[in-house]
């Protein structure tokens, strides 16, 4: 998934390009991964100030996306620049990043299961949306998501250590999901996990879509807003989803053009792994009226005049 559970870095990258080149793509990275992040860091600082979000179960689901983006988008650039600088890392460090990073993006299309499902209740059991969606089980629910990704990459750690020699498990490799664990189990067990979430997902999507399309209410503003944001959820997994059919359409072009091996990798890249986190908080964050009343302020760092110079303007 692109949300995926991978962190796909090529060394072809930096086997293929030349100084200048490679120094413009990792300046793109990055400066993409900053104005991305920056943008996500502006919801999490806007959530914790205010009350009204932080005491929301729908906001925390929010929230808990953007920090998954926002953790993915970091390991993933981080591995993108060591490709070009050191080129390989030792296993254990490796392996610690792949595993945050495959728990955080498995995450993804679980928590827009979870925000479809809150949205299910909002919409068509109103007057128990108080008692059943709370802030603890919110979080009840943060942790089982967490619990469920780790089972996706645990059982790799534990075939790795027991299938790999010694030599390997001290030794430098491009860090990689492929080459770290590279085992024919935990190619079967990936693929496997994959389809059962990505089903559960779907059907979780759908059905709370159709349950919310057919509701008593359902031709308010309320259940139009909810049906709407459901289909985001369902375009938002399709992104996810992209992992599954970049390898093909990467084999596609570069039969057509193998004299641009290491630049279609590259937008590639850029595609599958970073644009994507930019979805979250434009979809989500900034669509929402009443988020976006309050992080604008903090996105732009408004000055109030009444307030020393250099601090940003606090919403009320």
């Amino acid at each position: 998934m692109n949300s995926s559970s991978e962190v796909n870095v090529s060394s072809s990258f930096s086997n293929r390009d030349t100084a200048s080149t490679a120094v413009a793509k990792n300046v793109i990275v990055v400066a993409l991964g900053i104005i991305i992040n920056y943008i996500n860091g502006t919801l999490i600082h806007t959530f914790r100030k205010h009350q009204v979000f932080n005491s929301n179960p729908r906001y925390i689901l929010f929230i808990h996306l953007v920090i998954n983006d926002m953790t993915q988008l970091a390991i993933s650039t981080l591995l993108h620049i060591i490709i070009y600088t050191v080129y390989t890392i030792t296993l254990p460090v490796c392996t610690v990043l792949l595993m945050i990073a495959v728990t955080a993006t498995f995450n993804t299309p679980l928590n827009l299961a979870s925000m479809a499902v809150e949205c299910y209740v909002a919409v068509c059991i109103p007057l128990r949306h108080s008692q059943i969606c709370t802030v603890k089980r919110t979080y009840v629910l943060i942790g089982l998501i967490w619990v469920a990704s780790s089972l996706s990459i645990l059982p790799d750690l534990l075939v790795l250590l027991a299938t790999e020699p010694l030599g390997f498990l001290r030794s430098k490799v491009l860090c990689a999901r492929d080459f770290v664990f590279r085992s024919s189990i935990s190619l079967r067990k990936r693929n496997a996990s994959h389809i059962l979430c990505l089903v559960v997902v779907w059907l979780t999507l759908i059905y709370t879509y159709f349950r919310i399309l057919f509701a008593a209410k359902g031709a308010t503003a309320n259940s139009r807003k909810a049906r709407n944001t459901i289909l985001l959820h369902g375009f938002q997994l399709l992104l996810c989803m992209l992992t599954y059919v970049r390898p093909m359409f990467e084999q596609a072009l570069l039969f057509l053009m193998p004299e641009k091996y290491s630049d279609i990798r590259f937008a590639c890249y850029v595609i599958v792994q970073i644009l994507p986190r930019f979805v979250s908080p434009v979809v989500y964050g900034l669509r929402d009226q009443t988020f976006r009343s309050y992080v604008r302020r903090y996105l732009l760092c408004t000055v109030n005049l009444r307030q020393p110079a250099g601090t940003c303007d606090q919403v009320q």
